[in-house]
């Protein structure tokens, strides 16, 4: 047969129809790999936003913070809309919504206009993400989904990278709005492939028209606190090192706000017979573990991905754009080993042995990089990132297919709405967390290397201010080498969470699953 068709019979909830579900695969992986690189594509182009529209550097971070907001409130209710409007239906809205509200950020002629074309556009790039997930995990058996995670992982790991390069040249060879322009024929090709390719299958058509049939008990107490809950804990995220921490009293009435919202988010949807946000997925013990090892993948990912450009902008003389092509290697890297790990996950080497080296790997690379020197060359900083980011493959792949083991294929779209939350709340606390930290061990580092400079002590031909200069470009250069030291322990602390993934109950619910 053509390979253009199925060549063996589909799951039951394929999303590839007639066509072979390979076929589908980077078509559906086009849409959420715009969305993730959105996430950090603007960042480069804050400076020009600002100056542009005429507001200070400080209103311009809304842009950023707005689209975050926006992302993490639908994110984790993707699952229930997809039960409700149709997989292939709410990842067409998704994608029109992304596209045009991308247009309108690129129009933008206020800060204002701005902030409300962000906000639409997070919530259209809020479903990108698991609807994807859910389209491979139920797309091919269990054997297969190391393959098919593949191609996601690419886009998880290599878009936020890709981000910082491709803004940072639009943004000085064209303008700041081509960053947004962008998506525009990107998106306008995802909507055609999809509404032409992929399929909705007759198995979850049923399963809609069964739910609507006995009525829709929108949970609305649930989505408020998800609304309530998610955007207080993203806005607290993002505005914490900026607002003086818990200094200030807006910070500490958003933590309070969240704390409560959240925790009680999950009292009520543990109990609600159709919650927005299945929170019951926890008690299976592999999809409770995957998602903590997954939060601790994207605190360490997106952390460092923030702290290796602005270690080399502002200490090392580095421009955003060299500053960008320093983290290109390991982007390639990464992108040429994700096939190798599909193919060797489960089949040659069990999951669980490489979720524990990928760890050890990741950890032992972050503490030697711990020991960087400010001389470092270009091509030291390139390689240390190589072996920051060359296990994440051997990591990402694992952890999303393992995510579905034991798991009611039925819940597929809950876990990937779920997972994928987590994921980003991780890279979130761990933007926060390494911006807070970089400031408090800047000042202390500070203020031990002042104890020795004195009017008295020899400073072999240098004025005084000269010295208090040298003093603070090398605290804040030790401040980056701890937060590696920092990253690296946490990676070679969690990895024994990893000998509990895989139960016997696990395998035999899944039927054919990976051997850990």
């Amino acid at each position: 047969m053509s390979l253009l068709y199925a060549t063996r019979p589909n799951t039951p909830r394929s999303a590839a129809g007639v066509y072979n579900p390979w076929l589908i695969v980077a078509m559906v992986a086009l849409a959420p790999f715009m969305e993730v690189l959105d996430t950090t594509i603007a960042n480069v182009a804050l400076t020009h936003i600002a100056g542009s529209l005429a507001v200070s550097p400080d209103e311009s971070t809304w842009v950023l913070t707005s689209y975050l907001v926006s992302n993490s409130i639908i994110l984790p209710i993707t699952g229930w809309l997809q039960e409700v409007v149709g997989r292939k239906r709410l990842f067409l809205i998704c994608v029109a919504l992304f596209t045009a509200s991308s247009v309108l950020c690129a129009l933008s002629t206020s800060l204002s206009m701005l902030i409300v074309a962000r906000v639409l556009q997070g919530i259209g790039g809020g479903g990108l993400q698991p609807v994807t997930q859910s389209m491979y995990a139920d797309s091919f058996p269990p054997s297969q989904r190391a393959q098919v995670f593949a191609v996601f992982g690419v886009v998880i790991i290599v878009a936020p990278a890709t981000g910082p390069i491709l803004g940072g040249w639009l943004t000085d060879h064209l303008s700041w709005h081509w960053v947004f322009l962008i998506n525009l024929p990107i998106g306008l090709i995802a909507f055609a492939l999809i509404a032409i390719f992929v399929d909705e299958p007759e198995l979850l058509i049923r399963e809609r028209a069964a739910r609507l049939a006995v009525g829709l008990r929108f949970d609305w107490f649930g989505l408020l606190l998800v609304a309530v809950g998610f955007g207080a804990l993203q806005i607290f995220l993002d505005k914490f090192s900026i607002d003086d921490g818990f200094g200030s009293v807006f910070i500490r009435f958003l933590f309070v706000l969240w704390s409560v919202s959240l925790v009680t988010l999950i009292v009520w949807e543990w109990n609600h017979p159709a919650p927005v946000v299945n929170v019951r997925l926890f008690a299976y013990r592999n999809f409770a573990i995957c998602c903590l090892v997954m939060f601790v993948i994207g605190f360490i990912l997106l952390s460092t991905t923030q702290l290796l450009p602005q270690l080399t902008q502002t200490l090392m003389g580095y421009s955003s754009e060299t500053a960008g092509f320093a983290l290109a290697l390991g982007g390639l890297a990464t992108i040429g080993l994700m096939p190798v790990a599909g193919i060797v996950t489960g089949r040659i080497i069990p999951a669980r042995v490489l979720l524990v080296g990928g760890l050890l790997e990741t950890g032992i690379a972050l503490v030697f990089q711990s020991h960087l020197a400010p001389t470092a060359s270009f091509s030291t900083i390139s390689i240390d990132r190589v072996l920051q980011v060359i296990a994440l493959p051997f990591l990402f792949i694992p952890i999303s297919a393992l995510s579905y083991v034991g798991l009611p294929p039925a819940r597929n779209g809950d876990a990937s709405a779920i997972i994928n939350q987590v994921r980003n709340i991780g890279g979130s606390i761990g933007i926060s967390f390494v911006t807070s930290m970089l400031a408090w061990r800047t000042q202390f580092h500070h203020s031990r290397l002042a104890e020795s400079v004195t009017p008295y002590a020899s400073l072999h031909g240098r004025t005084l201010s000269q010295v208090a200069a040298a003093v603070q470009h090398q605290a804040a250069f030790m401040s980056y080498l701890d937060l590696f030291h920092i990253l690296g322990l946490m990676a070679l602390l969690v990895w024994p969470v990893v000998l509990l993934l895989g139960t016997p109950s696990a395998r035999a619910a899944e039927g054919v699953v990976y051997e850990i």
